[in-house]
C-alpha cells in the first residue's frame, strides 16, 4: 500500500554497488562469469547505475583482480551506466583502456583510515586524487567521489561533521560531479545524518551534489536514508541482497540492501524504476552462488523458501 509522506522526492536514483562493494569483501573469489551474469540480471531488473568493479591493485583486493576481464566479458545494456572505482593513475589507465565513461575515487574523512586504506594522510590523500580526476575530466569521463568514515571511525571514534564537509568540499572543488557520504561502520543515526548534510551544505556543496551510502551494522540504514531524503538527497547507494562490508574496517557489515530500500520507496510512492520481484530473484540467485542466505529482509520475505 502506497502512503506518500510530505517533503520527499518524486524519484530516487539507486546507485547499485553490489558487484563492487558487495563482492570485494567475499572470502572466496567469485568467477568472472558469475559477476557478469549478476550485472546482467541487475540491469534487467531495472537498475540504471551499476558500479561494476574496481581497478585497485590485486594485492589489496584480490576479489576484484579480474576487473579488466569482467569489462571485456560484460555486455553493457543500453541506458545503463557502469562506473568503476579507480584508486590511482595506474587504475585510471586500466579504466581508460577498458573504455569506461564514469569513474569514482575513494577518500577518507579521517586520518587513520587514510593511512590504513590509502597509505596516506587526511591532507595528502588529495594529492593522489588530483591527477586522476583532472586526467579523467580531460578525457571526458564523469568522476564521483566517495568519502568514507563520515559518521564514525573504529580507531578515532566520533568524526566532526565539519571535517567531513571539508573533505567533501575538496572533492567537489576538484570536479567530482557527485560525492557519496559513507557510514562505513554503520554507527550513524538520523539526527547525525542531518548534521553531516548541514555541514556539507554550509561548506558550499549543494545538496543535489550529495549521495548517501549507509551500512546496516546497527539496523539504522533505512532510517538514515529516510532522513537524507527529507533533506533533499536524491541518490542512494545500495547493494543487492545486502552484500558488502569493507576489507579495511572489520566492524563494517553489509550495505543497505537494495530490496529493502525499494520496498520502502514503493511504500512511500517514490519512483525508482526497479522491478522488485526480478531484483529479489537476482539476489536469491547470487546467494546461491555464494552458498549462504541473503541478509536482506525483503529477499528473505519474498524469495524462494529454503
Amino acid at each position: 500500500m502506497q502512503v506518500p509522506a510530505p517533503g520527499l522526492p518524486e524519484h530516487v536514483t539507486i546507485y547499485e554497488v553490489g558487484a563492487r562493494d558487495g563482492l570485494q569483501n567475499e572470502s572466496t573469489i567469485v568467477p568472472v562469469e558469475v559477476k557478469a551474469e549478476f550485472l546482467h540480471r541487475l540491469a534487467a531488473a531495472g537498475l540504471r547505475v551499476l558500479e561494476a568493479t574496481s581497478f585497485v591493485h590485486p594485492k589489496w583486493v584480490p576479489q576484484l583482480a579480474d576487473a579488466g576481464d569482467l569489462l571485456r566479458l560484460l555486455v553493457r545494456a543500453d541506458g545503463v551506466d557502469y562506473p568503476v572505482l579507480v584508486p590511482n593513475e595506474r587504475g585510471l589507465d586500466r579504466a581508460l583502456d577498458a573504455g569506461v565513461s564514469h569513474i569514482a575515487v575513494f577518500a577518507s574523512a579521517t586520518d587513520t583510515f587514510a593511512q590504513r586504506n590509502l597509505n596516506s594522510t587526511l591532507d595528502a590523500q588529495f594529492g593522489m586524487f588530483e591527477p586522476v580526476v583532472s586526467r579523467a575530466l580531460a578525457a571526458g569521463l564523469r568522476v564521483r567521489g566517495y568519502v568514507s568514515m563520515c559518521f564514525g571511525d573504529p580507531w578515532e571514534g566520533a568524526v566532526a561533521p565539519e571535517q567531513v564537509a571539508a573533505v567533501t568540499r575538496r572533492l567537489a572543488g576538484m570536479g567530482c560531479h557527485q560525492i557519496s557520504l559513507g557510514d562505513t561502520i554503520g554507527t550513524g543515526t538520523p539526527g547525525h545524518v542531518d548534521a553531516v548534510l548541514d555541514a556539507c551544505v554550509a561548506a558550499g556543496v549543494p545538496i543535489r551534489q550529495l549521495a548517501v551510502h549507509f551500512h546496516d551494522t546497527y539496523g539504522q540504514a533505512l532510517a538514515n536514508t529516510l532522513a537524507a531524503l527529507r533533506r533533499g538527497v536524491r541518490t542512494v547507494d545500495a547493494s543487492a541482497g545486502g552484500l558488502g562490508g569493507c576489507p579495511y574496517a572489520e566492524s563494517a557489515t553489509g550495505n543497505l540492501a537494495t530490496e529493502d530500500l525499494v520496498w520502502m520507496l514503493d511504500g512511500l510512492g517514490i519512483g525508482h524504476g526497479v522491478d522488485l520481484d526480478a531484483l529479489v530473484e537476482t539476489s536469491a540467485w547470487m546467494a546461491e552462488q555464494l552458498g549462504r542466505p541473503s541478509p536482506s529482509r525483503v529477499v528473505r520475505a519474498l524469495g524462494p523458501a529454503t
